[in-house]
This record gives C-alpha cells, structure tokens and sequence, in this order.
C-alpha cells in the first residue's frame, strides 16, 4: 500500500507546502497546550528569544519536547504499533548495558586478574550458570538474572560469585572473546596508545617484511558491493549507554570541544585540534534520547543541526569522537550511534517521509522551526557535493529559489519518487511507504551524478544509496531545479 491517509484534514502534498507544515505547527502547539501546558509555554519562550536559554536549559527543553513530537508524528502517520515495537526492542536490550557497567565492569573486573581465569575451563560455569539461570545461556539471560541477583545481593551471594568468574573470563581471555565474540556485553573499552592505534602485525611473505591485518577484522572486497554494514542496533545501543549523557555537566565535548583551562582547544599528539562536531550536533542529547527508545525524537534533535545526517555519521566524519570526554580509552563511536539512529527511522513504515518532514518542519528547533515562505529571491548554486546539497537545503528553508549546476551527467529518477519529468517539469510524486524501494546493490548502481566527491571520491564501505535520500529531500522542493554536464568556468 502506498497510500497515505493523515489525520486533521491534512493531506500529502500538505507535508510539502510551506502553508501546509505551518498548519502542522499550529497543530502541535495546540496539542502540547492541551496535555502540557507549561511546556508550551516554555517552548514559546524559547522561540520567542532562544538565544536567552543556556545551552542546558535548551537541551532540557528539546529532550522534554522530544517524545511529544514523536507522538504526534506516531499518529500522523499511523505508526504506534511498529514505533512501539521498535521501543520495547530498545528497553528489551537494555539490561545487556546495565549489566555490563554495573557488573561486569566495576565488579568483575575488579575481582578476578586475568591470570586467575586464562586456563578456565568455561564449560562446567556454563552448565552451572543455565541450571541456575533456568534458560540457555545468552548475553541477554545471562545479563537479566546478574541483575535480578544483584537486586537481591544477600540471597544471590554464591550466584554472583559465579557470574563475575565467568564474567571476567569472558571479558579477559581470548578464549572467551571468541565465544562471545558476537555480543558487546563482555568487551571493554581499550586504552588508546596514540602511537599505536591499528592492530597491525609484521609478518614475511615470499622474503620481504610486511605489514599485516588480523584475519579475523578482514573484510574482502568483491567488485563494488558494500563491504560495511555499520552497527545493528544491538552493538550502535552499547555505543549510546557508554556515552555518560554529559551534557548535564556542560562538558560534552563532543559537540563543543574539547576545551583547556586557558579557554583554548585542546590538541592531540599529532597536534590536531579537538575542536568537536563542526555542526555543534546535540550528540549527547541525541544518545539520550535513543536510550530511551524515543526512536524518532533521537533523530530529530539530529536534525536540528544536521539536517541532511545520511550524509554525515559513519565512515564520514569523527571529529565528534577525537573530541569525546574519554581521552585515554576508546572514545564512543558517536559516528555509528547517529547512523543508527537515522536507520531505524526510515526503516518504520513511512520512515522516508518523517525523515524529510523534520528536515522542513521540526518544533526542536527553536530558531527554524517551520521553512519559510518564498523569498523572491533566486541562487544558482555550481557544484552538488556535500557543500552544495547543504546550501541548497538552507537556502530553500529560508524560502529561497535554488538552481544547482553541476559538471557530472545527473540521472534522471522516476518522475513518481522525484515529482520531476523527463522535461524538467513539476509532476505530483507518491509516498515512500518503505525507503528500502530507494536501496541498489552497490554492484548493479549505476553512477547517478548527484553528491559530487560523495558520489565519485567515496570508497565502498560507505552506501550510497543514502545520496538518493538526500537528492530525494531536494528535488522533491517545489523551488528546487538542477542540471547535469553543466561546469560554471569564470571570465
């Protein structure tokens, strides 16, 4: 069914209208004055002058906010049921992290030396483990009854004895990292030494030295299919609970910088400056939310610095990381986390066209929350790389007229998903039901024009299917033209 049916009287082509996503906003601010009040009231004063809220109280107010967008966007869409899914999938994972943290990291570890559990043999605790547990053993059964022993520490001492043995096995030995090599709650984080941070090993081959990779972390490459899924959200989970939310404390450096007494940015070893994400991406407010399950309210505080994040995220960029809050041991990989999260909504029923309405209307953002009408004005923007695609993306939401140029020949799309013919002309398009019509094998995709050194300059552990994403957000803009095989040469 492609068929979209929205509640309030509004209708498809409304979510692309400038007048039609301003009605939206007036709805949800009439629906948050119903259920919260007060909320809304501070969300119109935090409109109204959002440069006198500190960057705390903002971030309080957008994770307040946060579940009632994605409420109401549950109900626009007609997606409870999957969303609620999706959710309970999230709380269902959670006691992996908890467990992890609270037991096998602060109680475990500390308890037991690698020499005391390396020739251990696992397969009479296991046994012992599952009688006791009730169930086979799996990281998840494993983690829930370590935490219903822990409730009940005085009556579960011999239990817990158990679990930290096993625990620090698992955690400790090579033997116990191939075991559960699948699963993130017995890997700890690694202390960084900067001058060695590849595992690489020298190795001789047909009388010459080389440098080598560990067979186990290979991945072969075959023509141009993918070769980098990215994290499930199983390991993109224990991602979001490393991170310790901590932009309560002012010092998510991540999004800010990692930043010295002297007030200055730090700089690494190698002299690099920590200066964090260059958006100032709300990363530790975004993880808090994912946390939660808030799968949707995740992304759209993404959104509100980085509106166009399938083009960012992994294999792109990590200044987040360099600049993370851990400086001595692996930093989080806030890269996969955001992947992630954008995943999991276009994933939902829908999830393209939520997506590409928080990119034209998103109440977190209290500076910009809804595009605004047309200007009158007209740019011709040469070039649709990364650095075009996003200019293009501004200008039109401050209501601008954009022609794009650029020198690549840029395939045409179906006019159905574009709203363009083969003429150039507006034609009406569908909606995207299930953004998986928008994915190619790699190895079958033909080269499409749109994305510029994303498109050609990009090996095949990024998937560029997320370039029909962005193309689609843009081209779908009823002010919005471009042109192929066209090169802007100066006078």
């Amino acid at each position: 069914m492609t068929q979209l049916a929205l509640p309030h009287g509004l209708r498809f082509e409304d979510l692309y209208d400038e007048a039609g996503v301003a009605r939206l906003d007036g709805l949800f601010l009439s629906e948050l004055e119903r259920r919260a009040p007060e909320l809304a009231a501070q969300l119109k004063a935090g409109r109204a002058a959002p440069d006198a809220l500190g960057r705390k109280e903002e971030s309080d107010l957008l994770i307040a906010l946060a579940p009632h967008l994605e409420d109401l966007l549950a109900e626009l869409f007609s997606i409870r049921a999957p969303l609620a899914e999706l959710a309970a999938t999230h709380h269902e994972l959670a006691p992996l992290y908890n467990c992890k943290r609270l037991f096998v990291q602060r109680q475990a570890l500390k308890a037991h030396k690698p020499a005391e559990v390396e020739g251990l043999d696992p397969a009479p605790l296991e046994a012992e483990l599952e009688r006791r547990i009730g169930a086979p053993l799996t990281d998840l059964t494993f983690a829930r009854a370590t935490l219903a022993w822990m409730d009940a520490e005085a009556t579960h001492q011999e239990d817990l004895a158990l679990a930290g043995r096993y625990a620090a096995w698992a955690t400790l030995t090579e033997a116990g990292h191939q075991r559960w090599r699948g699963s993130p709650l017995f890997r700890m984080p690694h202390k960084l030494d900067p001058m060695h941070l590849i595992d690489l090993r020298t190795v001789e081959r047909h009388g010459a030295a080389m440098l080598d990779f560990p067979e186990e972390r290979r991945r072969p490459r075959e023509g141009f299919a993918l070769t980098d899924q990215g994290a499930d959200l199983k390991h993109a989970l224990d991602q979001v609970h490393y991170c310790i939310f901590c932009h309560h404390q002012q010092k998510d450096s991540c999004s800010k910088g990692f930043r010295e007494k002297d007030g200055g940015f730090r700089k690494t070893v190698f002299g690099v400056t920590l200066a964090g994400c260059p958006l100032d991406e709300k990363i530790s407010e975004m993880h808090e939310l994912k946390a939660a399950g808030r799968v949707i309210g995740a992304l759209a505080m993404v959104v509100v610095d980085n509106p166009l994040c399938a083009a960012t995220g992994h294999r792109i960029c990590n200044d987040c990381m360099k600049a993370c809050i851990y400086q001595k041991q692996e930093p989080v990989d806030i890269p996969q986390a955001e992947t992630r999260v954008l995943k999991d909504v276009l994933a939902l029923p829908w999830g393209f066209e939520i997506y590409g309405l928080l990119t034209r209307w998103n109440p977190l953002n209290l500076r910009h929350p809804v595009a605004r009408p047309a200007s009158g004005r007209r740019v011709l923007i040469a070039g649709l790389g990364p650095a075009g695609f996003n200019l293009a993306h501004f200008l039109l939401n401050d209501g601008h007229t954009v022609f794009a140029v650029d020198g690549l020949k840029i395939e045409p799309l179906s006019p159905a998903l574009s709203g363009v013919d083969a003429a150039g002309k507006r034609v009406p398009f569908r909606p995207i039901r299930d953004a998986a019509e928008l994915v190619e094998p790699l190895d079958d995709r033909v080269m499409a024009g749109f994305g510029g050194v994303a498109e050609y300059g990009i090996t095949v552990r990024w998937d560029k299917n997320f370039l029909k994403i962005i193309r689609l957000l843009l081209e779908r803009r009823s002010r919005f033209a471009m042109a192929g095989g066209v090169r802007h040469r100066e006078a």
